[in-house]
């Protein structure tokens, strides 16, 4: 009789998800019926696989799911969505789908999804979170897999001070949103600068730690929604104020935020005597994720005229492909292994010297 219930429910489970397919949102790979019946039958949903750092998030969770198949413990397919509210649609379908032999993997789209998870939850159904993590329902994921946010905003202001920042000197930071992810890369750069919060093992020196009132010298930009092409503009209206030209310190809390600047500083939408003081003073920009255009920028091969007059350029690691660790926490908890509620993925400074050891998306 038991085993009747788990087959009746993932023909409306499978059922449901035929629907979710012909939106677009689906999985070719989608496993029969009949043939999974005993299956569990997980479920990984990201952003759309368009571009970017979350375009590639669904690239490599497709990987992942390809590699689960064909294994043949369990059966996994990616659902992605263009929009949180898509997400959501999706996310309740299979919260009330009824399924028993069913498991979600997702990367939120913005914190609206929490109510979708909190129906995932009382369904029974586990679940792992990816990257964004909503704290009102975090301690019922099975784990909540991230990259080390505190520690990307401490590996730039380590970097920064190993290049002399002194305390008190105007940063500039160019923020990705208004989430938790922002918010902990803005506390870790700060922290690692009061010496609360060490990187790579190590705290800033004694005397090159930061006071409270030191960080009143750090300029904030807002949000730039992770985009290359707000950034660029808001950089090009920065070096519109001659005074600006001054700042020496840019700390880009994305890779796509960073070539920004560096296309900014190569077209024409800076006046070239803002440009010359700006590059004379040989500033330093740090980024995040391991974006391909930028590891080539590192490895000398593109923006060259530009790199060559910089005091400084890296990116902390911040993978795509921690997705694939969220996928294999969920595979271990279903075998019965242990794991590690808060995972925490560390991260490291890429640059010019060691960039040929980090693969880039």
């Amino acid at each position: 009789m038991k085993k009747m219930k788990r087959f009746a429910a993932w023909v409306l489970a499978a059922a449901m998800l035929t629907g979710l397919t012909a939106c677009g949102g689906g999985s070719e790979e989608q496993a029969d019926a009949g043939e999974n019946a005993d299956k569990t039958h997980i479920y990984v949903l990201t952003a759309a696989e368009d571009h970017g750092w979350t375009g590639s998030v669904a690239t490599f969770a497709k990987e992942k799911v390809a590699e689960i198949n064909e294994e043949g413990k369990y059966s996994a397919e990616v659902i992605t969505a263009s929009d949180a509210a898509e997400q959501i649609t999706k996310l309740e379908d299979i919260a009330a789908s009824g399924g028993e032999n069913i498991a979600v993997v997702i990367q939120p789209m913005d914190d609206t999804v929490q109510s979708a998870i909190q129906q995932v939850i009382e369904a029974d159904i586990p679940y792992v979170t990816f990257d964004r993590i909503i704290d009102a329902v975090a301690p019922q994921a099975v784990s909540n897999v991230k990259g080390d946010n505190q520690g990307v905003g401490a590996g730039a202001a380590a970097y920064f001070v190993s290049l002399g920042l002194t305390p008190g000197e105007t940063v500039y930071v160019y923020e990705g949103d208004t989430s938790s992810v922002t918010t902990l890369r803005n506390q870790g750069f700060t922290q690692y600068l009061t010496g609360e919060l060490e990187f790579d093992g190590q705290t800033i020196p004694e005397d090159k730690k930061w006071s409270e009132d030191d960080l009143n010298a750090i300029v904030y930009s807002g949000a730039m929604n992770w985009s290359r092409s707000e950034t660029k503009e808001s950089f090009e209206s920065l070096m519109g104020d001659t005074a600006n030209t001054a700042i020496k310190w840019f700390y880009a809390e994305d890779d796509e935020l960073t070539m920004g600047i560096l296309e900014a500083l190569q077209g024409g939408g800076i006046a070239e005597d803002a440009k010359a003081a700006f590059l004379a003073n040989k500033p330093v920009i740090t980024g995040c994720g391991g974006l391909g255009e930028l590891y080539d920028v590192l490895k000398g091969e593109s923006y060259q005229d530009i790199a060559f007059q910089l005091g400084g350029l890296m990116s902390v690691t911040y993978s795509p492909a921690m997705i694939q660790t969220a996928i294999t926490d969920m595979t271990d908890y279903l075998d019965g292994k242990a794991v590690e509620q808060d995972h925490v993925i560390a991260c490291e400074n890429v640059t010019a010297e060691n960039v040929d050891e980090y693969p880039a998306f």
